[in-house]
């Protein structure tokens, strides 16, 4: 595919892919060569996380359809060669994280994907595409789950950076553009509906309460980590 055509994006902005999709592929070991390669490009690539991750979800069983979205995947790297993630000198006192969810969107399992993006500065460090563990009855505990996902790796990079000598003084800004998320972080009455993930609740608040974390709201038009749970459309993109 060294001269086949580019596209925009990656991934079109179709519902996900189901894992029963087509007839099943006719070499599952070249299927999963691909992707496995796909995920080393992941480690200097961030715009292809997603997708990435959508075809290592059907490794045990791949279908035509699913071997098809690589070749997508290959197409948008051929017209994006000279892309790659830079870093420069920056300031290193701040840690800005954006943490978004698309909620119930897997069609096998109706589970949630959780994404996020932490910026040292304005260097992007650390980011995920990772479908939930447990399914989610509403979209604030999606989004909440979402939260203590990226607040744990922001307390991982804050120990790391104290290790380091350069310890961040400021709290770590965390975006979400749910609204119910940003009340639960800070409010210390536990509500019947969000008993079932009352870890979840304890380990934000309590990184709120000591300073560590603020998690804030962010307009959805704003919100880098949209990249990292769905396909999108190309200006989106």
């Amino acid at each position: 595919m060294s001269s086949c055509k580019s596209t925009s994006t990656p991934v079109d902005a179709k519902p996900k892919l189901s894992a029963a999709a087509g007839a099943p592929y006719e070499d599952p070991t070249r299927y999963r060569s691909l992707a496995g390669a796909l995920q080393y490009l992941t480690f200097t690539r961030p715009d292809i996380t997603y997708v990435v991750q959508q075809v290592c979800l059907f490794m045990y069983d791949p279908r035509v359809e699913h071997m098809n979205r690589i070749k997508r995947i290959i197409r948008y790297i051929q017209g994006t060669l000279d892309y790659g993630l830079h870093l420069y000198p920056s300031s290193t006192s701040t840690l800005v994280s954006y943490t978004y969810v698309d909620w119930g969107g897997c069609p096998n399992t109706r589970r949630s994907t959780s994404g996020y993006c932490m910026f040292l500065g304005n260097n992007l460090v650390s980011w995920s595409t990772k479908r939930q563990a447990t399914l989610s009855r509403s979209s604030a505990e999606a989004e909440y789950r979402g939260v203590a996902i990226v607040v744990s790796e922001s307390c991982w990079l804050r120990n790391l950076l104290l290790e380091l000598h350069c310890p961040i003084q400021k709290a770590t800004l965390v975006y979400c553009d749910n609204i119910s998320t940003i009340y639960l972080s800070g409010n210390p009455v536990q509500h019947q509906r969000t008993k079932h993930i009352e870890m979840d609740i304890h380990f934000v608040r309590e990184k709120v309460a000591k300073g560590h974390v603020r998690v804030c709201h962010v307009p959805s038009r704003y919100q880098v980590a949209d990249i990292f749970t769905k396909g999108l459309p190309a200006v989106l993109f």
